[in-house]
């Protein structure tokens, strides 16, 4: 299971790109295989590497047809395989070392 945090930006847009952020997180809606969360400046991803990666480029596409000419994508993934983890794992993990 890979946790991957996704980046999707359109250049040349203007400021605002909440438009083309919104036809990605489409995309991620219509499917059911990728957990996801909807961060400020990241979309985390959760699910098996594969679909995690057809899913970017789905979501990357979905820029590009809502009128982007260059897209920038930036991805960070945490592939581990010695012990499941899920996306609330690790944010718990965090929270127990701050109490």
């Amino acid at each position: 299971m890979a946790i991957a945090a996704v980046s999707i930006s359109p250049t040349g847009e203007g400021v605002s790109v909440s438009r083309f952020v919104a036809a990605a997180l489409r995309v991620v809606r219509e499917q059911q295989r990728v957990r996801y969360r909807l961060d400020p400046m990241f979309t985390t991803l959760e699910g098996e590497m594969g679909e995690v990666f057809e899913l970017i480029q789905r979501m990357q596409e979905a820029v590009f047809a809502e009128g982007a000419a260059r897209v920038g994508t930036v991805i960070k993934i945490d592939d581990r395989r010695d012990h499941p983890v899920a996306m609330e794992d690790k944010l718990r993990s965090v929270e127990e070392q701050l109490e």
